[in-house]
């Protein structure tokens, strides 16, 4: 979608991105805009933060779910992670599991009072959860929404409202069955849809494959050589790089129409300012063999372990990534600021440049 570059608009040119890469993975830390967000702009040229709220909580086009770890993805994609949800029953679900108890409660409550968040129910004792204690509360609405018994309804800020998702979603889609017969074929859609996500991308891609600990690498091979005999993906190989690569066989054309442009063909360069979890940032050690732009995304380190920063943004310019920033906000008027820059070796400034960040920062 960076190219040719903010050749998509409004709702339905969010819609199409999201589409035709299957996921976009969400991150609650707002410096300058959520990591949806600064997807989005990167690509949609009206793009706002309504847009996708809109489409997510109002127009119910697309849905908050696992994927890519939390991600957001289009809501008619909901019967294909049938598998995925059932795994995630059985493992929170579990009888032994403390927010097991009090189901009952948090299920009366969203009958009475409709949608609630955490913070609505007086449930407070503490229980272990995930990577660090919380309140039974929460663990109970995050286990019901990880199995699928709840949706989003929306969010204020950070924080969940949560809704039965039969009261949010259309019941051919609730009552639609699991579209694989054996786990093969979800295999096969999955790697598939994964190596969408990214548009090229090895068997070895590190973070590219987080968020489905159900499929070994050795299951990918398999299903990378099933999807190959088939003809749905393609293998690449890229001169002086290990390979091999893959991609979907429908995007052949786009790869094979950039390859063949010429100067004078090709849409002027433009500016994009691109999110630390970027569908282009998810292999990174793919990132810099073929870019030369090493990228580590800092904000769980400890500061004097940062080489850059707490946040910092890549900035591509055409296929080339001319530059990294921290960026910020005032406090008194919310202005965007720029506490470091760092232009990346090589890189000549010249007034084009300088024009096209210009328009890229406006």
């Amino acid at each position: 979608g960076l190219w040719p570059p903010q050749g998509l608009r409004g709702k339905e040119g969010v819609l199409s991105f999201v589409r035709h890469v299957g996921c976009v993975q969400y991150d609650p830390l707002n410096i300058v805009g959520t990591n949806p967000e600064l997807v989005l702009q990167a690509r949609v040229a009206d793009f706002t933060p309504a847009l996708l709220d809109e489409l997510l909580y109002r127009d119910r086009r697309l849905i908050d779910g696992w994927d890519k770890n939390v991600s957001i993805y289009a809501v008619e994609d909901w019967p294909f992670f049938a598998r995925r949800r059932a795994a995630l029953l059985r493992h929170y679900g579990d009888p032994s599991r403390p927010a097991v108890e009090v189901l009952p409660q948090v299920r009366a409550a969203l009958e009475e009072r409709g949608p609630l968040s955490s913070i609505d129910l007086e449930l407070d004792r503490q229980v272990a959860w995930s990577w660090a204690p919380t309140r039974i509360a929460r663990a109970a609405l995050e286990s019901m929404y990880a199995w699928g018994e709840l949706v989003i309804h929306h969010r204020v800020n950070t924080r969940k409202v949560y809704d039965f998702a039969r009261r949010r979603l259309p019941p051919e889609l609730l009552c639609a069955p699991d579209p694989f017969e054996t786990d093969e074929q979800y295999h096969d859609w999955h790697v598939k849809r994964r190596i969408g996500c990214v548009g090229l991308l090895s068997m070895r891609g590190g973070d590219a494959w987080l968020g489905n600990r159900a499929i070994k690498a050795a299951d990918r091979r398999a299903a990378a050589a099933r999807l190959l005999a088939r003809a749905e993906i393609l293998a690449a190989r890229i001169e002086g790089l290990r390979g091999p690569f893959y991609l979907r066989s429908q995007d052949r054309g786009a790869l094979e129409r950039v390859l063949g442009e010429s100067a004078d063909q090709a849409p002027r360069h433009r500016a994009a300012i691109l999110a630390p979890l970027d569908n282009l940032m998810w292999d990174r050690r793919y990132l810099q063999a073929l870019f030369g732009f090493e990228y580590r995304w800092e904000v769980y380190k400890p500061a004097v372990e940062r080489r850059w920063g707490y946040y910092v943004l890549p900035v591509l310019v055409g296929d080339r990534f001319v530059a990294r920033f921290e960026p910020g906000r005032e406090n008194r008027d919310h202005a965007l600021t720029v506490a470091n820059w760092w232009w990346e070796p090589g890189v000549i400034v010249t007034p084009d440049l300088c024009d096209a960040l210009c328009v890229c920062f406006a």
